[in-house]
């Protein structure tokens, strides 16, 4: 039998910062190398840096993403960061429960062995004072319980992707889930956020993921603009599975991740810092090209 021979991609993300006059800077954190499993292999990966930095060094931070961390002792007007990753992308199929898997209703129990390792993805981060972000999340509940699993997560996938607006926004961070259901908007990854924090009031264990997203398939995608943001779900004998609320999209087609992480503050592709005036800072332009190598370039383009 000849083996399938898994799609081919290559991706090209540049961040380069401007200033009106030469800066000093400070400790950089990149972020940007897919993380490898059965289902996404890196093949090739160069990450370029200019002015050059004194010092790069690769750690694995808590969750065993790879961090880039580099250190400068040059000024200059412009710091770019380029990073190009060619990655074997084979993406299940979609994913869907059994009656015989134990997360196949909900309410469901995780083994007590398993709980102890991601607890922290169970408890909630962010403040409901009025509960109104748990009975949000009811309501993708049954009437009568119980639930089948797949239903609520993936009407709540979708439940996003239908009723919330996708906006770009400037402000550093991301927002607090209830402004996100409040305002009934967001970025992708405050719509991560948002799916996180309502399934944790539901026990359902969840992590945020950074990555990119490819468009080739669907160039309706949304968030693609510079990284993207969905999330995981862990459950029992299924493992963790990726939803996307902002596509709609269930399952690990057109996702390349990077970094998971228990909350969005633990998976910025690129921090650093710099030192002078801030009016110094001019501007950030990012270029991202998610290529698949027998079709033609796919680009998005953001500036801020």
């Amino acid at each position: 039998m000849t083996p399938r021979t898994m799609p081919l991609l290559r991706i090209r993300h540049k961040t380069e910062y401007r200033y009106a006059r030469a800066v000093a800077f400070g400790e950089h954190r990149i972020m940007l190398r897919p993380r490898d499993g059965h289902d996404l292999r890196v093949l090739e990966s160069a990450l370029d840096i200019a002015p050059p930095p004194m010092s790069l060094r690769w750690i694995h931070d808590v969750f065993g993403n790879s961090v880039a961390i580099a250190t400068f002792d040059e000024r200059a007007r412009r710091l770019s960061f380029t990073s190009t990753v060619t990655v074997e992308h084979d993406p299940a199929e979609e994913f869907a429960l059994t009656p015989d898997d134990p997360a196949y209703f909900y309410p469901f129990l995780y083994d007590n062995e398993e709980f102890a390792d991601i607890v922290h993805f169970v408890t909630p981060q962010y403040a409901d004072p009025d509960g109104e972000l748990s009975a949000w999340a009811r309501s993708f509940l049954d009437a009568e319980a119980p639930s089948p699993t797949f239903n609520i997560l993936s009407g709540m996938t979708h439940g996003i992707r239908d009723a919330f607006s996708y906006r770009k926004r400037h402000e550093v961070g991301t927002q607090h889930p209830l402004d996100t259901l409040q305002s009934g908007s967001g970025t992708c990854r405050d719509f991560a956020l948002l799916m996180i924090e309502a399934l944790r009031r539901l026990g359902i264990a969840a992590r945020f993921v950074s990555g990119y997203l490819f468009t080739g398939h669907d160039r309706r995608h949304l968030g693609g603009g510079s990284t993207h943001a969905w999330v995981q779900v862990y459950l029992p004998s299924a493992g963790w599975i990726e939803f996307d609320p902002t596509n709609g999209i269930v399952g690990t087609r057109d996702l390349v991740r990077v970094a998971v992480a228990r909350d969005p503050r633990q998976a910025i592709p690129l921090h650093g810092t710099y030192l002078g005036p801030a009016e110094a800072f001019i501007g950030m332009k990012v270029n991202i090209d998610v290529v698949a190598l027998d079709q033609d370039a796919v680009a998005t383009e953001a500036e801020a």
